[in-house]
């Protein structure tokens, strides 16, 4: 029996900075939207089941998205956490599952494959894709101890001084056990600033079980590049088309 694999890919948000009616994942690069490359990528690394979560304009996103998925709604933006709660009933508690970004068109099914097996390999309640930057402002911190194992995540804007130098960052990606993911779902809040659920808190309550976590650095920052304007939208079909040389 092959191990369950599913995949959430997280496409329920607006995209302000585009400045377009268009939801935010259905920009293209190279042709195809943004979301079906993730799609791709996900079904190429060995997952069986992927599962779509449409906000804006979802009927929209449903109609462009040509291929086989589920699709779950998120009617109101309550945040990833929130997002992936919607979709729970289809994640179920069996096998892994891999959470990814509608937005970031050019990761790739080895990332994900090398993720899962490190994930496996070390028997973690959830393993973190994470990227070594120049400039880590304004993403989450990775933190680790003095020997390197994984502590927690640290947003920016909550970062002590010596965290701020830490260049090792979040790219928003997981492998998640599943059985893990769906416990931890139950213990989130919303008691923060913005009033929303972050997927990122179900990481210590994952670690405050006993299970492990861990984070991989990505081989190419390319990869987690998310894209949140035409700029960026841009860039990204730079480097897809010159990787496709």
């Amino acid at each position: 029996m092959m191990d369950k694999f599913k995949a959430v890919i997280l496409a329920a948000g607006k995209g302000t900075r585009m400045e377009s009616d268009l939801p935010k994942v259905l920009h293209k690069v190279c042709d195809q939207t943004m979301v079906h490359y993730v799609i791709q990528a996900a079904k190429d690394a060995g997952a069986t089941d992927v599962i779509v979560i449409v906000g804006y304009q979802g009927q929209l996103v449903k109609r462009e998205i040509v291929d086989v998925v589920d699709f779950v709604e998120q009617r109101e933006q309550l945040g990833t956490g929130h997002a992936v709660m919607c979709a729970r009933d289809l994640i179920g508690s069996e096998g892994d599952t891999v959470i990814l970004c509608g937005d970031t068109p050019l990761i790739t099914a080895d990332t994900i494959k090398k993720l899962r097996e490190k994930h496996k390999h070390e028997s973690n309640g959830v393993t973190v894709l994470s990227a070594i930057v120049d400039d880590p402002t304004g993403y989450g911190r990775i933190i680790r101890d003095s020997e390197g194992n994984f502590l927690k995540i640290t947003e920016h804007k909550d970062c002590t001084e010596e965290e701020l130098k830490v260049n090792e960052i979040n790219s928003g990606m997981y492998v998640f056990n599943s059985e893990a993911l769906n416990f931890s779902l139950d213990k989130i809040t919303n008691d923060n600033s913005q009033g929303e659920y972050y997927l990122t808190d179900t990481i210590q309550i994952i670690k405050s079980t006993g299970l492990k976590v861990n984070a991989m650095p990505v081989d190419d920052i390319d990869e987690i590049l998310g894209v949140n304007t035409k700029a960026q939208l841009a860039e990204a079909e730079k480097i897809m088309l010159s990787k496709n040389q």
